[in-house]
């Protein structure tokens, strides 16, 4: 039976044999972070356009409320300032839902091409780690094999 310094001897000749490349998983962290860095940039660039657009529809609408909510001098004025702010509304709508489609839009066109050129980083990072592994271990299994004649 084998006692405990014998498989730590043998753990470690094994880990040995097979060496990972640190500096591999430091390039993958960092492109993943720089890929995020990049995404929330589109994120947080989505969300101050929508806050500008939000922002001016509220400005438009309170002014033409208080545009409607003077006094009329006439019954008949109120029914047609009524009229003036819905259909001011329903435009402005319009207006203001194109341009929350728009910011949609490009935040989609900006992700997939981020997520395009990451795929083709990450793709080449990939084959070039295998590929050094792939020679890292046919050496160590040469190693290994002639120590053992």
């Amino acid at each position: 039976m084998t006692n405990a310094n014998d498989m730590t001897a043998m753990m470690k000749d094994m880990m040995g044999a097979f060496p990972v490349d640190t500096k591999a998983m430091e390039n993958a962290f960092k492109s993943q972070a720089t890929l995020n860095e990049k995404l929330t940039g589109v994120a947080l660039s989505a969300a101050e356009k929508s806050s500008e657009i939000s922002s001016k529809w509220t400005k438009d609408t309170l002014a033409k409320m208080t545009e409607m909510s003077k006094a009329k001098a006439e019954p008949a004025d109120y029914a047609k300032a009524m009229t003036d702010f819905a259909s001011a509304q329903a435009e402005v709508a319009a207006e203001n839902m194109a341009a929350f489609a728009e910011v949609a839009k490009k935040v989609q066109m900006d992700t997939v091409e981020l997520m395009m050129a990451a795929g083709k980083d990450m793709g080449e990072e990939a084959q070039s780690a295998v590929q050094k592994a792939t020679k890292d271990a046919t050496s160590a299994a040469k190693k290994a094999t002639a120590q053992a004649k």
